[in-house]
């Protein structure tokens, strides 16, 4: 049985794991009025350095379930430029993966009385993916493991990924490219295998309301193709955000994720919520199933931790937050 299952967990991490590797889990952390998790082009946008971590616990009450672990950084440099660094540790029974990302934007104003501004991205991954095949030793039922599977296995590698990010007062539009350095490796089976591009389309819009100044609404959808599987989701949101005063807010939210390509069958759905108090920031997701993994488990928790640093307004309106930092 245990080398069944390791045998599976081999062959997933083989077939999804290059997939992935260019960019971080993505659940609903981006909702943390944090858009660099999604983009390289938000990078430096806001008057502050913005720290947030985040931990996740997935499929709550299934044995060895997924967690994660990542940190998240960008602040602006010079006056229409941004850098970022994000950091991630995932864990998946005897998987894990580790990656870094390091990103720079560039940010140029197209109009400033209708306040339209584009920004350039570019991004570099470095990834781990590592199998601890030690708790799957010899026994009665599986004298001699399969010679493939002995061993701790490991597998490095590395690539780009660029964005590009269109503002228009409360509008934005960001589109992304991964894997754009398309590499043929050989798996940890030793079988030889061809990454395609992966895309991400984000959009979404910042309602201000004209009768009470301190209340906004942003709708937002986030669009990812996995090109080298063939797979898609969609995440539609929505959130509530209110200042209570010198910045200070709460918000509400909820995020629903639909998998494309089974037509359209829902995934996941669930409330967020968050404050932000001075230079603290909080939140908190949970993302309850709806398919069948739904029975095993009581859904997926998120907490995000949060500060902002260097409090500093920009030269370039192009570098400004639409929301009030």
């Amino acid at each position: 049985m245990k080398k069944t299952t390791l045998i599976i967990s081999l062959q997933f991490f083989c077939f999804f794991g290059f997939s992935q590797e260019l960019y971080l889990p993505v659940f609903s952390p981006y909702l943390a009025d944090n858009h660099f998790i999604v983009s390289p082009t938000f990078a430096g946008i806001g008057d502050n350095l913005r720290i947030r971590a985040n931990g996740l616990t997935q499929w709550v009450g299934i044995k060895d379930a997924p967690k994660n672990q990542s940190l998240y950084a960008d602040f602006r440099v010079w006056n229409q430029s941004g850098i970022g660094i994000s950091l991630y540790n995932d864990s998946n029974g005897n998987t894990s993966q580790l990656g870094a990302t390091i990103s720079f934007a560039h940010h140029i104003i197209l109009d400033v009385a209708t306040q339209q501004y584009l920004s350039f991205g570019l991004s570099y991954h470095l990834n781990t993916f590592k199998i601890d095949s030690s708790p799957f030793n010899r026994s009665l039922q599986t004298p001699i493991l399969d010679p493939s599977i002995v061993d701790n296995k490991a597998n490095h590698n590395s690539n780009v990924g660029v964005g590009l990010l269109y503002r228009n007062r409360g509008f934005y539009i960001s589109f992304n490219a991964s894997t754009i350095v398309t590499e043929t490796k050989a798996n940890f089976a030793q079988t030889a295998t061809s990454w395609g591009l992966n895309y991400q389309l984000y959009l979404g819009y910042l309602i201000k309301n004209s009768t009470q100044k301190n209340v906004e609404w942003e709708p937002s959808i986030y669009h990812r193709i996995i090109n080298g599987v063939r797979h898609s989701t969609t995440d539609m949101n929505i959130k509530y955000r209110r200042y209570i005063k010198e910045g200070n807010y709460y918000w509400l939210g909820v995020s629903h994720r639909l998998i494309n390509d089974q037509a359209v069958k829902p995934l996941t759905i669930g409330p967020m919520t968050g404050f932000k108090k001075a230079t603290f920031y909080f939140g908190y997701s949970y993302q309850v199933n709806l398919n069948q993994i739904a029975t095993y488990n009581s859904g997926t928790h998120l907490f995000t931790f949060g500060f902002d640093f260097l409090q500093r307004t920009g030269n370039c309106p192009c570098t400004r937050s639409t929301i009030h930092d």
